[in-house]
Protein backbone atom coordinates (compact mmCIF):
# COMPACT_ATOMS: atom_id res chain seq x y z
CA UNK A 1 0.00 0.00 0.00
CA UNK A 2 1.39 3.41 -0.94
CA UNK A 3 1.27 6.63 1.16
CA UNK A 4 -0.96 7.93 -0.66
CA UNK A 5 -3.45 5.56 -0.43
CA UNK A 6 -2.77 4.85 3.40
CA UNK A 7 -3.62 8.78 4.14
CA UNK A 8 -6.65 8.74 2.48
CA UNK A 9 -7.80 5.86 4.21
CA UNK A 10 -6.33 7.23 7.53
CA UNK A 11 -8.23 10.76 6.58
CA UNK A 12 -11.55 8.99 5.36
CA UNK A 13 -11.59 6.64 9.02
CA UNK A 14 -11.37 10.09 10.90
CA UNK A 15 -14.26 11.70 8.55
CA UNK A 16 -16.33 8.31 9.91
CA UNK A 17 -15.54 8.99 13.48
CA UNK A 18 -16.61 12.87 13.51
CA UNK A 19 -19.82 11.26 11.89
CA UNK A 20 -20.30 9.09 14.54
CA UNK A 21 -19.66 12.19 17.51
CA UNK A 22 -21.70 14.38 15.65
CA UNK A 23 -25.21 14.38 16.73
CA UNK A 24 -23.83 14.32 20.24
CA UNK A 25 -21.36 16.85 19.54
CA UNK A 26 -23.43 19.71 18.19
CA UNK A 27 -26.74 18.87 20.37
CA UNK A 28 -25.38 20.10 23.67
CA UNK A 29 -25.00 23.42 22.20
CA UNK A 30 -27.79 23.93 20.41
CA UNK A 31 -29.83 22.96 23.82
CA UNK A 32 -27.83 25.98 25.94
CA UNK A 33 -27.45 28.19 23.88
CA UNK A 34 -23.83 28.07 22.94
CA UNK A 35 -22.91 28.03 18.81
CA UNK A 36 -23.13 24.78 17.49
CA UNK A 37 -19.96 26.06 14.90
CA UNK A 38 -18.22 27.09 18.04
CA UNK A 39 -18.51 23.99 19.73
CA UNK A 40 -17.08 21.94 16.22
CA UNK A 41 -14.53 24.19 16.23
CA UNK A 42 -13.27 23.92 19.69
CA UNK A 43 -14.17 19.83 19.95
CA UNK A 44 -11.42 19.92 17.44
CA UNK A 45 -8.99 21.87 19.07
CA UNK A 46 -9.48 19.88 22.10
CA UNK A 47 -8.97 16.97 20.29
CA UNK A 48 -5.92 17.99 18.75
CA UNK A 49 -4.26 19.66 21.39
CA UNK A 50 -5.30 16.37 23.71
CA UNK A 51 -2.99 14.25 21.45
CA UNK A 52 -0.47 16.78 21.60
CA UNK A 53 -0.36 16.35 25.49
CA UNK A 54 -1.16 12.42 25.48
CA UNK A 55 1.81 12.28 22.44
CA UNK A 56 -0.35 11.07 19.55
CA UNK A 57 -0.70 7.34 21.79
CA UNK A 58 -4.39 7.64 22.61
CA UNK A 59 -7.06 6.83 19.80
CA UNK A 60 -9.60 8.98 21.51
CA UNK A 61 -12.00 12.17 20.10
CA UNK A 62 -12.97 15.02 22.58
CA UNK A 63 -16.18 16.57 22.40
CA UNK A 64 -19.05 18.22 24.25
CA UNK A 65 -19.81 16.79 27.68
CA UNK A 66 -23.62 16.85 28.38
CA UNK A 67 -22.95 16.56 32.36
CA UNK A 68 -22.74 20.31 31.85
CA UNK A 69 -25.99 21.19 30.23
CA UNK A 70 -27.82 21.77 33.48
CA UNK A 71 -25.59 23.66 34.86
CA UNK A 72 -24.61 25.87 32.08
CA UNK A 73 -28.57 26.18 31.50
CA UNK A 74 -28.85 27.93 35.28
CA UNK A 75 -24.84 29.65 35.07
CA UNK A 76 -26.35 31.52 31.44
CA UNK A 77 -29.14 32.52 33.12
CA UNK A 78 -28.33 33.38 36.31
CA UNK A 79 -24.90 35.09 35.25
CA UNK A 80 -24.85 35.40 31.87
CA UNK A 81 -22.94 33.63 28.69
CA UNK A 82 -19.37 35.15 29.43
CA UNK A 83 -19.51 34.33 33.36
CA UNK A 84 -20.89 30.93 32.34
CA UNK A 85 -17.50 30.58 30.27
CA UNK A 86 -15.23 31.71 32.88
CA UNK A 87 -17.19 29.14 34.99
CA UNK A 88 -16.13 25.88 32.55
CA UNK A 89 -12.53 27.43 31.89
CA UNK A 90 -12.14 27.01 35.75
CA UNK A 91 -13.82 23.59 35.69
CA UNK A 92 -11.17 22.49 33.11
CA UNK A 93 -8.35 23.86 35.57
CA UNK A 94 -9.97 21.40 38.08
CA UNK A 95 -9.40 18.86 35.61
CA UNK A 96 -5.59 19.84 35.17
CA UNK A 97 -5.08 19.84 38.79
CA UNK A 98 -6.36 16.22 39.00
CA UNK A 99 -4.16 15.03 36.34
CA UNK A 100 -1.28 17.02 38.78
CA UNK A 101 -2.09 14.80 41.66
CA UNK A 102 -2.63 11.81 39.85
CA UNK A 103 0.90 12.22 38.62
CA UNK A 104 2.14 12.80 42.26
CA UNK A 105 0.01 9.97 43.89
CA UNK A 106 -1.50 7.92 41.72
CA UNK A 107 -5.39 7.20 40.99
CA UNK A 108 -6.10 6.09 43.82
CA UNK A 109 -6.95 9.08 46.19
CA UNK A 110 -9.18 10.07 43.20
CA UNK A 111 -11.20 6.36 44.17
CA UNK A 112 -11.15 7.02 48.00
CA UNK A 113 -12.25 10.66 47.17
CA UNK A 114 -15.03 9.66 44.84
CA UNK A 115 -16.09 6.15 45.30
CA UNK A 116 -19.15 4.73 42.92
CA UNK A 117 -21.65 5.65 46.22
CA UNK A 118 -20.35 9.35 45.60
CA UNK A 119 -20.43 9.32 41.86
CA UNK A 120 -23.38 7.53 40.88
CA UNK A 121 -26.02 9.37 42.52
CA UNK A 122 -24.53 12.32 41.12
CA UNK A 123 -24.76 10.92 37.51
CA UNK A 124 -28.30 10.14 38.24
CA UNK A 125 -29.09 13.56 39.19
CA UNK A 126 -27.49 15.14 35.86
CA UNK A 127 -29.86 12.51 33.95
CA UNK A 128 -33.08 12.99 36.33
CA UNK A 129 -32.31 16.74 37.03
CA UNK A 130 -32.73 17.49 33.10
CA UNK A 131 -35.96 15.18 32.63
CA UNK A 132 -38.31 18.30 32.87
CA UNK A 133 -36.28 20.38 30.13
CA UNK A 134 -36.77 16.93 27.83
CA UNK A 135 -40.96 16.61 28.15
CA UNK A 136 -41.30 20.43 27.60
CA UNK A 137 -39.04 20.61 24.83
CA UNK A 138 -41.50 17.54 23.35
CA UNK A 139 -44.49 19.03 23.81
CA UNK A 140 -42.95 22.36 22.11
CA UNK A 141 -41.96 24.63 25.18
CA UNK A 142 -38.73 26.40 25.88
CA UNK A 143 -36.79 24.24 28.14
CA UNK A 144 -38.57 26.03 31.17
CA UNK A 145 -41.46 25.48 29.96
CA UNK A 146 -42.58 29.06 30.12
CA UNK A 147 -43.20 29.53 26.80
CA UNK A 148 -45.28 27.69 24.17
CA UNK A 149 -43.13 27.54 20.50
CA UNK A 150 -45.06 25.15 18.59
CA UNK A 151 -48.92 23.72 19.10
CA UNK A 152 -48.72 20.98 21.24
CA UNK A 153 -50.01 18.30 18.94
CA UNK A 154 -47.49 19.59 16.08
CA UNK A 155 -44.92 19.00 18.72
CA UNK A 156 -45.79 15.34 20.04
CA UNK A 157 -45.72 14.18 16.20
CA UNK A 158 -42.35 15.20 15.88
CA UNK A 159 -40.74 14.64 19.22
CA UNK A 160 -42.48 11.09 19.09
CA UNK A 161 -41.07 10.33 15.52
CA UNK A 162 -37.46 11.17 17.24
CA UNK A 163 -38.01 9.20 19.95
CA UNK A 164 -38.66 6.19 18.33
CA UNK A 165 -36.43 6.20 15.54
CA UNK A 166 -33.57 6.90 18.08
CA UNK A 167 -35.33 3.77 20.00
CA UNK A 168 -35.21 1.29 16.84
CA UNK A 169 -31.75 2.67 15.63
CA UNK A 170 -30.29 2.24 18.71
CA UNK A 171 -32.33 -1.37 19.65
CA UNK A 172 -31.84 -2.90 15.99
CA UNK A 173 -29.40 -1.09 13.79
CA UNK A 174 -26.12 -2.98 13.21
CA UNK A 175 -22.61 -1.97 12.76
CA UNK A 176 -22.16 1.77 12.28
CA UNK A 177 -25.71 2.37 12.45
CA UNK A 178 -25.75 1.80 15.81
CA UNK A 179 -23.74 3.92 16.95
CA UNK A 180 -25.18 7.20 15.09
CA UNK A 181 -28.85 6.73 17.05
CA UNK A 182 -28.95 10.69 17.44
CA UNK A 183 -28.15 11.13 13.65
CA UNK A 184 -31.25 9.22 12.43
CA UNK A 185 -33.42 10.25 15.29
CA UNK A 186 -32.65 13.85 14.24
CA UNK A 187 -33.43 13.17 10.54
CA UNK A 188 -36.30 11.46 10.82
CA UNK A 189 -37.92 14.46 13.47
CA UNK A 190 -36.54 17.39 10.88
CA UNK A 191 -37.88 15.67 7.66
CA UNK A 192 -41.32 15.30 9.86
CA UNK A 193 -40.92 19.08 10.89
CA UNK A 194 -40.26 20.49 7.73
CA UNK A 195 -43.11 18.90 6.23
CA UNK A 196 -45.62 20.19 8.84
CA UNK A 197 -44.46 24.03 8.23
CA UNK A 198 -42.16 23.95 11.27
CA UNK A 199 -38.75 24.71 9.33
CA UNK A 200 -37.65 28.05 8.41
CA UNK A 201 -34.65 28.84 5.93
CA UNK A 202 -34.41 31.99 6.02
CA UNK A 203 -31.48 33.06 8.49
CA UNK A 204 -29.79 30.24 5.74
CA UNK A 205 -30.09 31.85 2.95
CA UNK A 206 -29.16 35.54 4.44
CA UNK A 207 -25.83 33.65 6.05
CA UNK A 208 -22.36 33.62 3.94
CA UNK A 209 -21.64 30.41 2.81
CA UNK A 210 -17.96 30.82 4.96
CA UNK A 211 -17.16 33.06 7.93
CA UNK A 212 -15.29 32.81 11.45
CA UNK A 213 -17.18 31.06 13.91
CA UNK A 214 -19.17 34.01 16.48
CA UNK A 215 -16.40 32.93 19.08
CA UNK A 216 -17.52 34.29 22.88
CA UNK A 217 -15.00 35.11 25.57
CA UNK A 218 -14.78 34.28 28.77
CA UNK A 219 -14.96 36.69 32.06
CA UNK A 220 -13.91 36.26 35.64
CA UNK A 221 -17.26 36.36 38.11
CA UNK A 222 -16.27 34.10 40.97
CA UNK A 223 -20.18 33.17 41.25
CA UNK A 224 -19.92 31.49 38.41
CA UNK A 225 -16.75 30.00 39.07
CA UNK A 226 -17.41 28.63 42.78
CA UNK A 227 -20.72 27.14 41.14
CA UNK A 228 -19.18 25.24 38.18
CA UNK A 229 -16.14 23.82 39.27
CA UNK A 230 -17.65 20.75 41.36
CA UNK A 231 -19.55 19.88 38.35
CA UNK A 232 -16.05 18.36 37.18
CA UNK A 233 -16.52 15.87 39.57
CA UNK A 234 -18.65 13.39 37.46
CA UNK A 235 -16.99 13.63 34.48
CA UNK A 236 -13.93 13.54 36.16
CA UNK A 237 -14.45 9.56 37.15
CA UNK A 238 -15.94 8.91 33.68
CA UNK A 239 -13.00 9.51 31.81
CA UNK A 240 -10.87 7.60 33.83
CA UNK A 241 -13.64 4.51 32.50
CA UNK A 242 -13.50 6.04 29.29
CA UNK A 243 -9.53 5.56 29.11
CA UNK A 244 -10.03 1.75 30.65
CA UNK A 245 -12.41 1.49 28.28
CA UNK A 246 -10.21 2.32 25.19
CA UNK A 247 -7.19 0.25 26.81
CA UNK A 248 -9.39 -3.01 26.55
CA UNK A 249 -10.76 -2.08 22.77
CA UNK A 250 -6.90 -1.70 21.62
CA UNK A 251 -5.05 -4.08 23.93
CA UNK A 252 -2.75 -1.39 25.38
CA UNK A 253 -2.39 -0.16 28.61
CA UNK A 254 -3.10 4.18 28.43
CA UNK A 255 -2.96 4.02 31.94
CA UNK A 256 0.83 3.34 32.13
CA UNK A 257 1.76 4.70 28.87
CA UNK A 258 0.86 7.71 28.01
CA UNK A 259 -0.54 7.86 31.72
CA UNK A 260 -3.51 9.04 33.79
CA UNK A 261 -2.29 12.08 34.41
CA UNK A 262 -1.88 13.09 30.81
CA UNK A 263 -5.34 11.74 30.13
CA UNK A 264 -7.10 13.59 32.26
CA UNK A 265 -4.75 17.08 32.36
CA UNK A 266 -5.34 16.84 28.61
CA UNK A 267 -9.29 16.54 28.58
CA UNK A 268 -8.31 19.72 31.19
CA UNK A 269 -6.74 21.58 28.74
CA UNK A 270 -9.08 20.98 26.02
CA UNK A 271 -11.84 22.04 28.44
CA UNK A 272 -9.91 25.09 28.84
CA UNK A 273 -9.15 25.97 25.45
CA UNK A 274 -12.94 25.81 24.74
CA UNK A 275 -14.29 28.27 26.95
CA UNK A 276 -11.89 30.58 25.93
CA UNK A 277 -13.35 30.68 22.34
CA UNK A 278 -17.17 30.17 23.65
CA UNK A 279 -17.21 26.27 23.36
CA UNK A 280 -18.77 23.35 25.64
CA UNK A 281 -16.62 21.61 27.77
CA UNK A 282 -15.17 18.61 26.41
CA UNK A 283 -14.88 14.75 27.46
CA UNK A 284 -14.30 11.67 25.91
CA UNK A 285 -16.69 10.03 23.74
CA UNK A 286 -17.94 7.07 24.34
CA UNK A 287 -19.72 6.30 21.00
CA UNK A 288 -16.09 7.02 19.07
CA UNK A 289 -14.85 4.25 21.38
CA UNK A 290 -17.63 1.93 20.26
CA UNK A 291 -16.77 2.75 16.25
CA UNK A 292 -13.03 2.12 17.20
CA UNK A 293 -13.91 -1.06 18.71
CA UNK A 294 -16.02 -1.90 15.50
CA UNK A 295 -13.62 -0.75 12.78
CA UNK A 296 -10.45 -1.63 14.55
CA UNK A 297 -9.48 1.75 13.45
CA UNK A 298 -6.38 1.87 16.47
CA UNK A 299 -4.12 4.74 14.96
CA UNK A 300 -4.58 7.70 16.90
CA UNK A 301 -3.80 9.67 13.75
CA UNK A 302 -7.44 9.08 12.59
CA UNK A 303 -8.81 11.52 15.56
CA UNK A 304 -6.48 13.98 14.31
CA UNK A 305 -8.55 13.81 10.63
CA UNK A 306 -11.60 13.97 12.39
CA UNK A 307 -10.32 16.99 14.61
CA UNK A 308 -9.48 18.59 11.46
CA UNK A 309 -12.71 17.73 9.39
CA UNK A 310 -14.00 19.17 12.83
CA UNK A 311 -12.62 22.64 12.32
CA UNK A 312 -13.21 22.83 8.19
CA UNK A 313 -16.67 22.21 8.85
CA UNK A 314 -17.09 24.97 11.79
CA UNK A 315 -15.93 27.98 9.20
CA UNK A 316 -18.81 26.61 6.98
CA UNK A 317 -21.20 29.28 8.15
CA UNK A 318 -24.63 28.20 6.37
CA UNK A 319 -23.94 24.80 7.82
CA UNK A 320 -23.99 25.76 11.04
CA UNK A 321 -26.82 28.02 10.24
CA UNK A 322 -28.68 25.25 9.54
CA UNK A 323 -28.33 23.40 12.29
CA UNK A 324 -29.98 26.45 14.23
CA UNK A 325 -33.10 25.65 12.17
CA UNK A 326 -33.62 22.02 14.19
CA UNK A 327 -37.00 22.74 15.95
CA UNK A 328 -37.27 22.28 19.35
CA UNK A 329 -39.38 19.29 19.54
CA UNK A 330 -37.18 17.05 17.71
CA UNK A 331 -34.26 17.57 20.32
CA UNK A 332 -36.98 17.07 23.25
CA UNK A 333 -38.07 13.38 21.52
CA UNK A 334 -34.01 13.02 21.30
CA UNK A 335 -33.71 14.22 25.03
CA UNK A 336 -36.26 11.61 26.63
CA UNK A 337 -34.32 9.03 25.96
CA UNK A 338 -30.84 10.71 26.19
CA UNK A 339 -31.17 12.48 29.69
CA UNK A 340 -33.18 8.57 30.87
CA UNK A 341 -29.87 6.91 29.93
CA UNK A 342 -27.62 9.17 32.02
CA UNK A 343 -29.62 8.42 34.85
CA UNK A 344 -29.54 4.67 34.06
CA UNK A 345 -25.42 5.12 33.74
CA UNK A 346 -25.31 6.53 37.59
CA UNK A 347 -27.80 3.23 38.37
CA UNK A 348 -25.60 1.10 36.91
CA UNK A 349 -22.50 2.48 38.63
CA UNK A 350 -24.20 1.43 42.04
CA UNK A 351 -24.81 -2.22 40.57
CA UNK A 352 -21.59 -2.66 38.82
CA UNK A 353 -19.58 -1.54 42.58
CA UNK A 354 -22.52 -3.93 44.42
CA UNK A 355 -22.98 -0.69 46.79
CA UNK A 356 -25.18 -2.20 49.29
CA UNK A 357 -28.13 -0.07 50.11
CA UNK A 358 -28.57 -1.93 53.33
CA UNK A 359 -26.24 -0.27 54.29
CA UNK A 360 -26.93 2.59 56.27
CA UNK A 361 -24.04 4.72 55.55
CA UNK A 362 -24.73 4.00 51.54
CA UNK A 363 -28.79 4.60 51.56
CA UNK A 364 -27.92 8.32 53.60
CA UNK A 365 -25.38 9.13 50.95
CA UNK A 366 -27.32 8.24 47.69
CA UNK A 367 -31.33 9.55 49.18
CA UNK A 368 -30.00 12.49 50.11
CA UNK A 369 -28.26 13.53 47.20
CA UNK A 370 -30.76 12.52 45.27
CA UNK A 371 -33.39 14.31 47.13
CA UNK A 372 -31.17 17.53 47.02
CA UNK A 373 -30.67 17.35 43.13
CA UNK A 374 -34.12 16.46 41.86
CA UNK A 375 -36.38 18.70 44.36
CA UNK A 376 -33.76 21.61 43.37
CA UNK A 377 -32.28 22.73 46.77
CA UNK A 378 -30.51 25.36 46.94
CA UNK A 379 -28.09 26.36 49.77
CA UNK A 380 -26.81 30.24 50.00
CA UNK A 381 -28.01 33.75 49.49
CA UNK A 382 -27.96 36.00 46.76
CA UNK A 383 -24.60 36.75 46.64
CA UNK A 384 -23.28 32.85 46.44
CA UNK A 385 -25.00 29.67 46.43
CA UNK A 386 -25.15 26.33 45.54
CA UNK A 387 -27.60 23.98 43.82
CA UNK A 388 -27.90 21.08 41.09
CA UNK A 389 -25.01 18.85 40.61
CA UNK A 390 -22.48 21.44 42.17
CA UNK A 391 -24.20 21.16 45.56
CA UNK A 392 -24.86 17.57 44.81
CA UNK A 393 -21.11 16.57 44.07
CA UNK A 394 -19.87 18.22 47.62
CA UNK A 395 -22.45 16.89 49.70
CA UNK A 396 -22.20 13.64 48.68
CA UNK A 397 -18.04 14.10 48.96
CA UNK A 398 -18.10 15.48 52.03
CA UNK A 399 -21.08 12.76 53.17
CA UNK A 400 -18.54 9.95 52.26
CA UNK A 401 -15.60 11.54 53.91
CA UNK A 402 -17.65 11.78 57.64
CA UNK A 403 -20.15 8.76 58.07
CA UNK A 404 -18.62 5.58 59.59
CA UNK A 405 -18.05 2.70 57.60
CA UNK A 406 -19.32 -0.39 59.53
CA UNK A 407 -17.08 -3.16 59.87
CA UNK A 408 -17.84 -5.28 56.56
CA UNK A 409 -17.90 -2.86 54.92
CA UNK A 410 -14.64 -1.44 55.95
CA UNK A 411 -13.28 -4.76 54.29
CA UNK A 412 -15.23 -4.57 51.30
CA UNK A 413 -13.60 -1.26 50.66
CA UNK A 414 -10.25 -2.35 51.50
CA UNK A 415 -10.66 -4.92 49.16
CA UNK A 416 -12.48 -2.86 46.69
CA UNK A 417 -9.49 -0.40 46.81
CA UNK A 418 -6.67 -2.88 46.51
CA UNK A 419 -8.30 -3.90 43.35
CA UNK A 420 -8.17 -0.61 41.81
CA UNK A 421 -4.85 0.33 42.97
CA UNK A 422 -3.52 -2.89 41.55
CA UNK A 423 -5.15 -2.38 38.03
CA UNK A 424 -4.05 1.54 38.25
CA UNK A 425 -0.41 0.97 39.71
CA UNK A 426 1.26 2.44 36.88
CA UNK A 427 -0.49 5.67 37.22
CA UNK A 428 2.65 7.43 38.55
Amino acid sequence: MNTEDSTFKTALAGAQMLFVAFGALVLMPLLTGLDPSVALFTAGIGTLLFQFITKRMVPIFLASSFAFIAPILYSVQTWGVSDTLGGLLAAGIVYMVLGTLVKLKGVGFLHRLMPPVVTGPVIMVIGLGLAPVAVNMAMGKTGDGAAELFPYQDAMIVSMVSLVTTLLVASYAKGMFRLVPILFGVAAGYIVALSMGMVSFDKVAAAPLFAVPNFTFPTLNWQAILFMIPVAIAPAIEHVGDILAISNVTGKDYVKKPGLHRTIFGDGVATSAAALLGGPPNTTYSEVTGAVMLTKAFNPKVMIWAAVFAVIMALVAKFGIFLQTIPTPVMGGILILLFGSIAAVGLNTLIKARVDLGEQRNLVIVATVLVFGIGGMVVGGNDFSLQGISLCGLVAIVLNLILPVSAPEADDLHEEQDLVDDILKHSK
